[in-house]
């Protein structure tokens, strides 16, 4: 009784189980206009009207059987984008995902289509239409790697790309697990029953999961051919347990084939091989054997050295009859026409048996778009969710990138660029934007864009920004003038203020800011100011050395007014403070113009005589004075005693004469001085005394002879002066 009881328990909790795992199951008609219940498996099925806005909705002219799910299909357009249906999951979970295409159309089509299938960013299958009545089935066993996955299809090689239904099926936990879940998914490349009753496939209600099993006596085209001499099909009613790690369906394991002559063999082609795979064998004792009968066997082709060296005793191996067994071969290279043979063994006295297989092969999971990048892309659909680009489905990058995007085509891919230039944007950018680190492009211009920039300064690929013709407000971020690679930033036409950044304007970057009412350019600022301030201080220098000028000029115009008057009374010789020249002198008539004196300054002589202290003679013209001049050089300096017309006349007189006259016997004339009031003769000075000392003598000197004298008066006679000109 308690056995019973347990038994019950345990068939309640299986049935739970079934039912709780039936109501996540996803079935969508493609194509169908209604949601229906299917009358052959009980199963529900959703119309994809509220979820694909792409494609049309086409009758199947010629549906397979009586299955309500292939009476439409959706078409879609022949071109080079993706279209994609989205599955909910809960991740890290198995599920069976499945996709299936009958195309039923008429016979006299042009070509049949061929196009591609992915799931998520992995390259899933090449769909191939060959026969237009015929199922097309594709499975994958996936652990989900997220809370959703895409199933898309794309790039129509002929035809036009279509789906018939979509699958998701999700498994118990325990199943197909592998060690390589992480990186590969699990593409099914046949799932057979052995032994079936009809050419119909096994699936819900039979198996829980719904799972496919086709049918061994559905012979096609390489399809389980080469069947060897001497098998036969048997069958139990009797229950088989199944309960072991992959749970296939009873009534698959209640059919099976037996090798009577000693050997099993099949040939069957697998789509996509060679490649690595996981393989199943299901194997049960449906067969009552004597207590001196057995049933061992080796698998013998392929040859693989872990698995065929081992000797398969189903109820041995499966600690009874009516149970399963279920070697798997976790990892195992097939070729593309897999050729397998069962072989009894010696010491055995029935032949090899077997259920079912199911071999799948590793499918590499494809990168796909950087995580953040989605999530910055998503942010900012969310802001025109009504526009058609908004709602593109599946990975922005692949297998086709979105339209308003491009990619990198190093995995993970990248976005590189965003086009949304006049695409009736509101609000503000996202902030997830900083993130999007392989940035190169931003168009994001005539939008209503508000508020100000977010923080992106992370983007230091970023080459062109174009923000232009927004409602964009605050201050420019200095980051814009440190972004490494930036070379055209376009704001014009928002309502940014404050100032810009210097580096922005110091780096040969392409900007434009017209039309920021509240943006200035303070280096630009300080530059006008320091042209007004130089160019003022340049007009002012310009008419203060003007005035300098006229000052000096008007200056010079009064004295020479001056001279001219002291030149007429025959009392000047020069009529500036520059040094005389002949025609000051010559003025009045008197003098030729050439050859006067140089003309020393009073300042000079006052210095070379230490203001006149030393006196060495005196004459009827004024007192002579030693001095000695800056260069060293002495003289004697003849001052005037009075500044009577007669002396003044004299002045002048000896001035010319002496100026044009040179004689051995003539003291030289070096120049002359009228200034203040003063009139001034500088001569060389003599060491060896005067005219007087040496006629009369003194007290270090005789007088001269008479013949000196004569001789001295001859010399002075040759002089030519003009007596008319004293």
């Amino acid at each position: 009784m308690a056995l019973f009881t347990q038994l019950l328990v345990l068939h309640l909790y299986l049935i739970s189980a079934v039912l709780s795992q039936v109501t996540e199951f996803i079935s969508i008609d493609c194509g169908s206009t209604s949601n229906y219940t299917d009358p052959s498996t009980g199963l529900g099925w959703s119309s994809d009207m509220d979820i694909m806005k792409y494609g049309k909705l086409v009758q199947v002219e010629n549906p397979n059987g009586n299955w309500m799910q292939y009476r439409t299909r959706r078409d879609f357009p022949s071109d080079n984008k993706k279209y994609c249906y989205n599955l909910s999951t809960k991740e890290r979970r198995r599920y069976l995902v499945r996709a299936t295409f009958l195309y039923g159309s008429p016979e006299n089509e042009d070509a049949y289509p061929k196009f591609e299938l992915y799931l998520d960013a992995t390259e899933w299958a090449t769909v191939i239409i060959q026969d237009a009545s015929r199922i097309y089935v594709h499975e994958m066993i996936i652990r989900a790697p997220s809370d959703s996955i895409d199933v898309c299809t794309c790039c129509a090689t002929t035809g036009s790309p279509f789906i018939s239904t979509l699958e998701l099926r999700p498994l118990n936990l325990s199943m197909y697990a592998t060690d390589y879940e992480d990186n590969f998914f699990l593409d099914v490349a046949a799932r057979v029953n052995f032994g079936a009753l009809t050419k119909d496939v096994v699936r819900y209600p039979d198996d829980p999961y719904d799972r496919i099993w086709e049918s061994d006596l559905d012979r096609r085209q390489n399809f389980l051919v080469d069947v060897a001499p001497g098998t036969e099909r048997i069958r139990t009613s009797k229950n088989i347990d199944t309960r072991t790690r992959e749970y296939p369906p009873v009534k698959v394991m209640q059919t099976a084939v037996v090798g009577t002559e000693g050997e099993l063999s099949y040939r069957l082609n697998l789509e996509g091989f060679p490649a690595n795979a996981r393989a199943y064998a299901f194997f049960a004792e449906i067969e009552d054997l004597a207590p001196d009968e057995t049933r061992k066997f080796r698998l013998r082709e392929p040859y693989v050295p872990d698995y065929s060296n081992a000797v398969v005793n189903i109820a041995e191996n499966a600690n009874g009859s009516y149970r399963l067994y279920e070697p798997s071969y976790m990892n195992v290279s097939l070729n593309f026409v897999l050729s397998f043979m069962f072989s009894k063994t010696n010491d055995s006295t029935r032949g090899p048996l077997l259920n079912a297989i199911e071999i799948s092969k590793y499918q590499q999971i494809a990168a796909k778009t950087d995580r953040r990048d989605v999530t910055a892309l998503n942010a900012i659909r969310y802001m025109s969710a009504e526009n058609i680009w908004a709602n593109e489905g599946g990975d922005p990058c692949v297998p086709a990138p979105w339209e308003w995007v491009h990619c990198s085509s190093t995995p993970p891919p990248r976005i590189t660029k965003i086009a949304l230039s006049g695409q009736n944007l509101e609000g503000q950018i996202p902030t997830e934007f900083n993130h999007m680190q392989g940035l190169t492009e931003l168009w994001l211009d005539s939008n209503s864009l508000t508020g100000s920039l977010p923080d992106m300064s992370s983007l230091i690929n970023l080459k062109i920004v174009h923000l232009e013709n927004n409602k964009l407000t605050g201050p420019l971020p200095s980051y814009l003038g440190r972004l490494p690679n930036l070379k055209e930033l376009y704001i014009q036409n928002n309502s940014f203020s404050g100032e810009i950044p210097p580096l922005l304007l110091s780096r040969k970057i392409i900007f434009n800011y017209e039309g920021n009412p509240g943006l200035h350019n303070e280096a630009q600022r300080k530059m006008h100011f320091k042209l007004i301030l130089g160019t003022s201080i340049g007009v002012l220098a310009v008419l203060l050395v003007l005035f300098l000028g006229s000052l000096i000029l008007l200056r010079n115009l009064r004295r020479k007014m001056s001279h001219r008057k002291c030149d007429e009374n025959g009392n000047s010789l020069h009529t500036s403070t520059k040094p005389s020249t002949a025609n000051s002198v010559a003025r009045g008539g008197h003098l030729l113009d050439e050859g006067v004196a140089y003309y020393i300054p009073l300042s000079e002589l006052e210095e070379a005589t230490n203001n006149f202290t030393k006196k060495i003679g005196k004459g009827s013209f004024g007192s002579v004075y030693y001095g000695k001049m800056k260069d060293g050089k002495e003289v004697a300096v003849k001052t005037m005693g009075d500044s009577s017309s007669h002396l003044n006349k004299q002045f002048v007189t000896e001035v010319a004469l002496l100026s044009r006259i040179h004689h051995r016997n003539l003291v030289p004339l070096i120049g002359y001085c009228e200034e203040a009031h003063q009139r001034i003769l500088v001569y060389e000075y003599m060491h060896n005394g005067t005219l007087r000392d040496h006629i009369h003598g003194s007290v270090n000197q005789k007088p001269l002879d008479w013949l000196a004298r004569l001789q001295i008066a001859e010399d002075a006679a040759k002089v030519p002066v003009s007596f008319t000109e004293m």
